[in-house]
C-alpha cells in the first residue's frame, strides 16, 4: 500500500507542477471565478464548447493559485474533462464529488473511471482539504452553466 500512496503523491506533485490546461483561453463560451474562503485558493476557468452533435467540452483553460492539491486537481480535471460531452463531464464531476466525500472508502472500480484523478482519493480523509480538490470542478460547472445560459451562434 505504501507504494501506491507514493505513486499517488507523485501524480499529485507532477500535476501541481506541470498544470495541464494552465493559461486562459482567449476564445471561450463561459467563465467562472471561484475562491476557497477557508484557505484562499482561487481559480479563473474558461471553457469552450463544441456543438457537433451532443455538446462537448472542446477546451478548458485556467489560471489559479493555491495549494498543490487545488492546482493538481485542476490539472487532473482538465485532462479528464476535455473532449467529453457535457453529460459525461457532469457524471465525472459527480463521481469525483462522491470520491471526495468518501473519507477514503471509495470502490476501486469507480476510482478507475476517474483515471489519474483517483490519485486524490486520500484527500477525502481530510475534510479541510476537500474544498481544495473540488475548487476546479466548481469552476468548470459554473463556466459550463454560463456558456449554456448565453447561447452562441453554433448552438
Amino acid at each position: 500500500m505504501a507504494e501506491l500512496e507514493q505513486l499517488y503523491q507523485q501524480v499529485i506533485m507532477d500535476h501541481a507542477r506541470l498544470r495541464h490546461g494552465s493559461g486562459l483561453l482567449a476564445d471561450f463560451d463561459g467563465e467562472s471565478f471561484q475562491v476557497n474562503p477557508t484557505c484562499g485558493d482561487e481559480v479563473r476557468l474558461r471553457v469552450k464548447l463544441a456543438y457537433d452533435g451532443e455538446p462537448t467540452v472542446a477546451a478548458i483553460g485556467w489560471e489559479g493559485q493555491g495549494c498543490s492539491i487545488s492546482q493538481a486537481s485542476l490539472s487532473l480535471m482538465h485532462d479528464l474533462a476535455a473532449g467529453h460531452t457535457l453529460r459525461e463531464v457532469e457524471d465525472l464531476g459527480e463521481l469525483f464529488r462522491q470520491m471526495m466525500h468518501s473519507r477514503g472508502d471509495f470502490p476501486e472500480e469507480k476510482a478507475d473511471e476517474l483515471e489519474d484523478a483517483s490519485a486524490l482519493v486520500g484527500v477525502s480523509k481530510f475534510p479541510a482539504r476537500v474544498k481544495c480538490a473540488l475548487l476546479g470542478w466548481m469552476a468548470l460547472r459554473g463556466a459550463i452553466a454560463q456558456a449554456l445560459a448565453e447561447p452562441t451562434e453554433e448552438q
